[in-house]
């Protein structure tokens, strides 16, 4: 089946399907960006070590490995619309599997829920990033795709500062020994909140699904999905690219999800809301990309910018000084802000490297790729898991005796690679 889209990014039209897009962007942000708040919040209530909590996180990635292939599948059979409604649905439904794991305060409940919400954003990835980059010409999709980035960007400040506001309330000390009603008063916290979540993702699920906006339009072909799988893999720059994605999905998810585990670590007591910094940068990042890209700057420099940035930013979170707090007696202080230290800012500051990664390597990965853009995409999205691979691989580097500091180092390699495919990866069109 071939794409073709009854959108082009000169019609006025375009603007109800923006709306749309952007709709599901800032769900993806409220419940991936919730991560970095729920994990050192239930590595306190739970009493899990840095490695159990690492799970959390993985667990809601790694689902993208047995959900990718299926709902490229799913999408080709009932449509990019249908599959954003479903994609909302399951999403909706695993959340209110938050309060019984909450009730019984059992680890394994909540790594459940964590993987069926998984399930469902990588259903509604594979749905909306096509629909996004399909929607009008090729060269420009980065911008598009920048701008559903600051929805999904955008949530991921809100829903931590949220999830602090009502979930963490009384939270005791770091080093200090929870007691049972301590335990079962953050547990209780969590019912409501999930019960907000669910009912939320759901109306959008009914947005998505009877809202009258345009659709991808398949043209029937002959070739089944293992066909179209094989024949996808046969090109170069989309092999690179999920390989890409799955490296830069590492390096995100350690900025946005671990910082506040490294917080709790410090001892800082507001250690739920740090994704929100790391997400305020990533909001700057796709911002400047919006006024630069493609009129100013390519998509393929602005990969490489990135790259760069990341790797320099990256080497001084390993070699910072946790008791200089230059930055944020720079940044934070003379507006009221908190005196942080410098590392677990730059930590924040890798979401302003990483912003545009995602935006760039998307167009790039499916150049050309035509009737291949739906699989294609489905794969792409395989290459979340790699967010289940950073925070397991940086707790390992912990353990390992780099240190909770040091072993952010795993992250220079990944940066490396994205230059290597924004200079050379996305031009190779054969094997």
């Amino acid at each position: 089946m071939e794409a073709t889209v009854g959108l082009n990014s000169t019609n006025k039209n375009n603007i109800l399907p923006m709306v749309l897009a952007g709709s599901m962007f800032f769900i993806l942000g409220c419940v991936t960006w919730l991560n970095g708040a729920i994990t050192p919040f239930l590595q306190q209530m739970l009493e899990l070590s840095p490695l159990q909590a690492s799970l959390i996180i993985s667990s809601f990635y790694i689902s993208v490995t047995i959900a990718g292939i299926p709902s490229a599948i799913l999408i080709k059979k009932i449509g990019y619309k249908n599959g954003m409604a479903v994609g909302c649905t399951v999403m909706a439904c695993a959340a209110l599997f938050f309060i019984p794991a909450a009730k019984f305060q059992m680890i394994e409940i909540f790594l459940l829920a964590q993987l069926l919400i998984g399930v469902g954003q990588t259903i509604l990835q594979t749905a909306v990033n096509p629909y996004v980059v399909k929607m009008g010409k090729e060269e420009s999709a980065a911008v598009r795709v920048c701008i559903m980035g600051l929805l999904n960007k955008f949530s991921g400040v809100v829903v931590p500062v949220l999830f602090a506001a009502v979930v963490v309330s009384g939270v005791v000390a770091e080093g200090e020994v929870l007691s049972q009603t301590q335990k079962d008063a953050m547990a209780s916290s969590l019912v409501l909140p999930y019960l907000a979540i669910s009912s939320f993702v759901f109306i959008f699920a009914l947005f998505a699904k009877f809202s009258k906006l345009p659709d991808l339009v398949f043209d029937e072909g002959s070739s089944d999905g293992k066909s179209d799988i094989k024949e996808a893999l046969s090109h170069p720059h989309l092999v690179l690219g999920i390989i890409g994605i799955a490296l830069y999905v590492a390096v995100e998810v350690i900025a946005a999800d671990t910082i506040g585990q490294y917080a709790l670590f410090l001892g800082i007591a507001d250690y739920s809301i740090m994704t929100s910094y790391t997400m305020a940068c990533m909001l700057l990042g796709y911002a400047i990309g919006i006024a630069l890209i493609p009129r100013y700057l390519s998509q393929q420099n602005a990969l490489i910018m990135s790259g760069v940035s990341g790797v320099l930013v990256a080497l001084a979170v390993v070699f910072g000084n946790n008791d200089s707090f230059v930055i944020s007696n720079l940044l934070l202080v003379p507006f009221g802000g908190p005196t942080l230290p410098d590392p677990l800012l730059l930590i924040a500051f890798l979401g302003f490297a990483n912003a545009m990664v995602w935006p760039a390597i998307w167009p790039l990965a499916l150049s050309g790729l035509g009737r291949l853009t739906g699989t294609a995409s489905g794969l792409l999205i395989m290459g979340i898991a790699g967010g289940a691979l950073g925070p397991l691989l940086l707790s390992l580097a912990n353990m390992s005796g780099l240190g909770a500091q040091g072993a952010y180092i795993i992250m220079v390699p990944c940066y490396l690679y994205i230059i290597f495919y924004a200079v050379k990866g996305h031009k190779i069109k054969s094997w």
